[in-house]
């Protein structure tokens, strides 16, 4: 009877201690799935859906932040007319959620205002420009622009150690690479 009951107290422990396959493939899904589900393609197919929409070639910044990524999505987000209408670029780091940085992209016809507010510090670009650094809920942002566009560099607040204003300032003059 002993034996009975220590088969069915380990076949009770195995069955409910070992992690259930169909709730661990729920509940995680690796960004290679979630982002497209999001409308997320690769970086040169969003750009291209862009660059049609708009008649208008586009130019990005050669350089990213010093910091690592594990993965880099497009999208262009096409939505009831063009005043919403916008490019975006992500890098994330599936290991490390603060490595975050994206590039945001629109016609200056339909660019976003800067709220004083938000404005730490202006810089001057190697063009001439003058951007704006600003803090918005999480991230600092570099906005500029150049060739009817308005640029957006976003980084997390997070890694401002690593990525100050002067290196987004650096990213946003790799845009003038073939000058």
């Amino acid at each position: 009877m002993d034996r009975i009951f220590s088969l069915c107290l380990s076949s009770f422990y195995l069955l409910f201690s070992q992690p259930n396959n169909a709730y661990l493939n729920d509940s995680f899904s690796p960004y290679e799935e979630i982002y497209p589900e999001i409308g997320y393609k690769t970086v040169e197919a969003a750009a291209s859906d862009f660059e049609r929409h708009f008649h208008q070639e586009l130019k990005l910044p050669l350089r990213v932040p010093p910091i690592s990524f594990t993965h880099h999505f497009g999208r262009f987000n096409n939505l009831d007319g063009e005043r919403n209408d916008f490019y975006e670029v992500t890098f994330i780091n599936n290991r490390l959620p603060e490595h975050h940085y994206k590039i945001t992209v629109r016609p200056n016809h339909f660019k976003l205002p800067s709220k004083k507010e938000y404005i730490v510090k202006t810089f001057e670009l190697k063009n001439g420009t003058t951007s704006i650094y600003m803090e918005i809920s999480g991230f600092n942002v570099l906005a500029f622009e150049k060739e009817d566009w308005q640029y957006m560099l976003w980084i997390d607040k997070r890694v401002s150690e690593k990525v100050t204003p002067e290196v987004l300032v650096d990213i946003a003059n790799s845009i003038d690479y073939t000058n």
